[in-house]
C-alpha cells in the first residue's frame, strides 16, 4: 500500500497564499499561466501520493470571488481535431467540458479565446457554436515571426491585433485543453493591451512539474520529462537564476530557451522586467509539501515505468516515435530501474505462458497480486476483475459470482444483433452482469461493494486491451500497463 507522502491541506493553503502575494506585487491584477490540468491531475497524485487530484480547482475555489477563467485553444488544434489522449475526446469538445466542469464548482468563465486564427473553417464553425451556448469568444491571430521578433510582436500590428479581452475579476486564470495552446501568448498580449489602457497588471505560471526546489535528478522532475516524452521536455539548471542569486533551481528547457525573448518583451511592455529568471515567474509550493521524500521517490519510480509501457504501446500502435521509448529507457537507467520491477508483469506473463492466452495480474492495495486468464466467457481482463473483487471480499475463489445463464445472452446479443466477432464479455459488460446478479444474490452484492477499494491498484495485461478496457480501468481509478502486443494479427483494433 502507497504510504502518503504529500501534505494536500498544507499546498492548498501555501499555493493560495502564494498566489495573492504575487496580485498585491503587481498594484491588483494578475494574469496566470496553468499549466498542466486543472481538474483530474492523476499524474500529480500518482507521483506524490496524498496529492489530490483536484487539488488545483479547490485552491482555486478558496480564491473564487476574485479569479475568472480564460480557456484558450488554438485554431490549429480545432481544425486537426487534435485528442486529449487521457479522456479521448477532441481538444473542442474539451473546451465544453471544462467549462461545464468550472461553473459546477462556482467559479466564473469569462470567455474562450481562440489563437492562431486565421478563419480555419473549424475555428469559425466553434465560435458560432460557443456565442450559440452564450460563450464569449475572443480571436488572437498568428504573429509572424512569433516569438523572435519582439519589436514586431510587441506593436499594434503584433499584440495590437489581437482582441482585448474583457475581464472583471483581479486574478485571471489562463487555461487551456492541453500543451500549445498559446496560453503564455495569450498572457502577453493582455499586457500590451492592459498597458495601452493605463491598467497595472502582471504575469506569472504556475506548472507542478518540475519541482524547481527539488534536485535535478529527483525521481519526481524524471517523471515528468518520462511524462513529457512526447513533447521532447528536458529538465535543466535554470542558468539565470543562478547567475542571479547564486541558488540552483530546476526549470524545463522551452521556459529556459523563451526567458530572453519574455525578458525584452515585459521590458518593451513594462519599461522594465519584472524577472530575473523562469523560475522568478513561477509560484509553485509543491515542493514545500513533501511530508516523506523517499516515498515520493519510489511513488515517481513506478510511475516512470508505467510511462515506459504507455511509451511502447503507443509505438506499436503507431502513435509515438522511438526516440520517446529511448528517452524514458535513458531515464530507468539514471535510476536503476527495469520493466520487471513492476508488481503485477511478472505473474500476468507467467499466466499468459501457462494457458497459451492472454493474460491479466493485479496488484491489490496490500501487495497481493491476483490474476486472470482468457476464457470462452469472459476476457482476462474480466476475469482477473471479478478474481479481485472475490479476494477483496473474502469469497472464495471456486464461487461463481455470475451464472453462466446470465453471461451467455449477452454473448448471443454481442455476435447476433450487435456485430462483434468476440463474444467474451469486456470488463464494462462484465461489471454490468454484476450489478445485475447483485439485486438477487447477497454473494454478488458483496462483491461489488469492493470496487472502490480498486483505486490506485497496479493492473498489467499482456496485451494491449481496447479502449473499452481502457476507460473502465480509468473510471475506476486503477494505473493500467499493457505489453505492446495485440492479442489478434488483424489489422483493425476497435
Amino acid at each position: 500500500m502507497k504510504n502518503t507522502c504529500f501534505d494536500n491541506d498544507r499546498y492548498i493553503s501555501m499555493q493560495s497564499q502564494k498566489i495573492l502575494e504575487r496580485i498585491e506585487s503587481f498594484g491588483g491584477k494578475l494574469y496566470l499561466e496553468f499549466g498542466g490540468k486543472l481538474f483530474d491531475d492523476y499524474h500529480a497524485s500518482r507521483v506524490l501520493p496524498g496529492f489530490q487530484p483536484d487539488s488545483k480547482v479547490k485552491m482555486l475555489y478558496e480564491l473564487r470571488d476574485r479569479a475568472e477563467i480564460v480557456i484558450v485553444i488554438s485554431a490549429g488544434d480545432i481544425e486537426k481535431n487534435k485528442l486529449r489522449g487521457d479522456l479521448g475526446i477532441t481538444y473542442d469538445l474539451d473546451v465544453l467540458r471544462l467549462i461545464d466542469a468550472f461553473r459546477s464548482i462556482g467559479l466564473f468563465v469569462g470567455s474562450v479565446v481562440i489563437t492562431q486564427y486565421s478563419a480555419q473553417p473549424a475555428a469559425v464553425s466553434f465560435q458560432k457554436r460557443l456565442e450559440a451556448l452564450g460563450v464569449t469568444v475572443y480571436r488572437h491571430y498568428l504573429i509572424e515571426d512569433y516569438p523572435s521578433n519582439v519589436p514586431f510582436i510587441v506593436s499594434e500590428d503584433g499584440f495590437g491585433k489581437n482582441d482585448y479581452i474583457k475581464t472583471s475579476r483581479e486574478l485571471v486564470v489562463i487555461t487551456a485543453p492541453g500543451p500549445g495552446s498559446g496560453k503564455m501568448a495569450t498572457c502577453l498580449s493582455q499586457l500590451y493591451h492592459e498597458h495601452k489602457r493605463g491598467i497595472r497588471a502582471g504575469y506569472a505560471k504556475f506548472e507542478t512539474f518540475p519541482i524547481w526546489n527539488l534536485p535535478l535528478g529527483h525521481p519526481v522532475n524524471l517523471a515528468y520529462e518520462a511524462a513529457t516524452a512526447d513533447m521532447g521536455d528536458v529538465n535543466m539548471i535554470d542558468p539565470y537564476h543562478l547567475e542571479a542569486y547564486g541558488i540552483s533551481t530546476v526549470n524545463y528547457n522551452r521556459d529556459i530557451e523563451i526567458f530572453p525573448v519574455l525578458k525584452t518583451m515585459f521590458e518593451n511592455i513594462y519599461g522594465v522586467s519584472p524577472y530575473k529568471s523562469p523560475t522568478d515567474m513561477g509560484v509553485n509550493m509543491a515542493g514545500f509539501c513533501i511530508t516523506d521524500n523517499d516515498g515520493a521517490g519510489r511513488a515517481a519510480a513506478d510511475e516512470i515505468i508505467r510511462r515506459y509501457y504507455s511509451a511502447l504501446c503507443s509505438l506499436r500502435q503507431g502513435l509515438g516515435e522511438k526516440s520517446e521509448v529511448q528517452k524514458i529507457e535513458l531515464i530507468m537507467s539514471k535510476l536503476g530501474l527495469s520493466r520487471e520491477m513492476r508488481a503485477p508483469v511478472k505473474a500476468a506473463m507467467e499466466k499468459a505462458e501457462k494457458t497459451e492466452a492472454p493474460a491479466a495480474a493485479i496488484e491489490l492495495s496490500d501487495g497481493t497480486i491476483v490474476t486472470g486468464k482468457t476464457s470462452p466467457l469472459l476476457g482476462a481482463s474480466s476475469a482477473m476483475l471479478l478474481n479481485a473483487l472475490k479476494r477483496l471480499a473474502g469469497i472464495d475463489d471456486s464461487v461463481c459470482l455470475i451464472s453462466p445463464t446470465v453471461i451467455e445472452p449477452i454473448q448471443r446479443l454481442k455476435i447476433n444483433h450487435m456485430g462483434n466477432h468476440n463474444p467474451r464479455l469486456h470488463t464494462d459488460e462484465i461489471l454490468i452482469a454484476l450489478a445485475v446478479s447483485a439485486a438477487a444474490d447477497d454473494t454478488a452484492a458483496l462483491a461489488l461493494a469492493q470496487l472502490p477499494k480498486l483505486r490506485g491498484t497496479e493492473v498489467h495485461s499482456t496485451v494491449i486491451l481496447s479502449r473499452v478496457d481502457e476507460n473502465v480501468f480509468k473510471k475506476l481509478g486503477v494505473n493500467l500497463t499493457c505489453e505492446p502486443q495485440y492479442q489478434t494479427k488483424k489489422l483493425y483494433h476497435g
